[in-house]
């Protein structure tokens, strides 16, 4: 493993090669809380596995930053978890996905790697019109890598998709505002032109968004629209991180002589806040540390 690491690695260094435990823990990441929506379909299909989980909080949002920056950013939290003796990695943010996921899986040759990216596969075959909302961050939406996988996927099937940039939404889901007058006016005016021009699916393409579900569904039912289908990639994820370990003989032994699973967290902000998030929005107690991952970089390189 790269335990014991003391000097940061460039951007687009190849590491060498090293041992993958079944013990050891899975990274996930985000720019802040949003990414508890991926571990918690994590925790629900792989109970026995060991997690770290991360919000970079303090440099939150993602999704209005420069690329370059997000990718460097996204390196230095990868550095942090893979000097926790990490065996998988979970780039629980879009954003952070379509910056530097492809890097990340050049760079740790060999550790299963899972990104996630907007569910436009399931959303076209979930449509029954064929006209699919996607609601996103303005980076998510102008990247190559999305632009691509929609012009693929609209192609094969013919599906039309209705792209909407959610300026600020991750912002007040990270400040806790999920079910505020401020937070229901702002999905109000992203989601109700969708639905005025026929959309009968709705992807939520950041992992902030489904934990903002449930006002979704109200502003969608106040609109009077029905049988709107909302496509939540977090299930795939944890599917998919799933099939890795197994694949690699990773997964961690449930048995009744094992250890319970832990999970910690770190956060670029305040450690009261995340702790705070854990408990609303997993229902679990977490021991939560502050970390600056740019000074920990930069003091590495000393």
């Amino acid at each position: 493993m790269y335990a014991n690491m003391t000097r940061p690695i460039p951007v687009g260094t190849v590491c060498p090669p090293y041992s993958l435990l079944p013990d050891a823990p899975v990274g996930i990441f985000d720019s802040g809380v949003g990414g508890l929506s991926v571990l918690r379909h994590i925790r629900a299909q792989l109970p026995h596995e060991h997690l770290i989980y991360v919000a970079d909080s303090g440099f939150a949002p993602y999704g209005d930053k420069p690329e370059d920056v997000v990718a460097e950013r996204s390196f230095a939290i990868a550095d942090f978890l893979v000097d926790r003796g990490i065996k998988a990695l979970v780039v629980a943010c879009n954003t952070a996905t379509v910056s530097a996921v492809r890097l990340m899986r050049t760079r740790y040759p060999g550790m299963p790697i899972v990104g996630v990216e907007p569910g436009l596969k399931p959303a076209a075959a979930a449509s029954r019109n064929g006209k699919v909302g996607v609601l996103a961050t303005e980076r998510t939406l102008a990247g190559a890598k999305f632009l691509k996988l929609r012009d693929q996927i609209a192609e094969a099937t013919g599906a039309q998709f209705l792209l909407q940039p959610c300026q600020g939404l991750a912002d007040q889901i990270e400040f806790g505002e999920l079910d505020s007058d401020d937070t229901t006016a702002m999905l109000r005016r992203y989601i109700d032109p969708l639905l005025a021009q026929g959309a009968d699916t709705l992807v939520l393409g950041c992992t902030h968004y489904p934990l903002v579900q449930a006002s979704i569904e109200q502003v969608i039912a106040a609109a009077g629209a029905r049988d709107i289908a909302l496509i939540d990639t977090g299930d795939a994820v944890a599917r998919q991180l799933g099939r890795l370990l197994e694949a690699g003989g990773l997964l961690r032994s449930g048995s009744a002589t094992a250890a319970p699973a832990r999970l910690e967290g770190y956060t670029s902000a305040s450690a009261t806040a995340l702790s705070a998030a854990f408990n609303s929005l997993v229902g679990i107690d977490v021991p939560v540390q502050e970390t600056d991952f740019a000074e920990l970089r930069t003091a590495q390189r000393i």
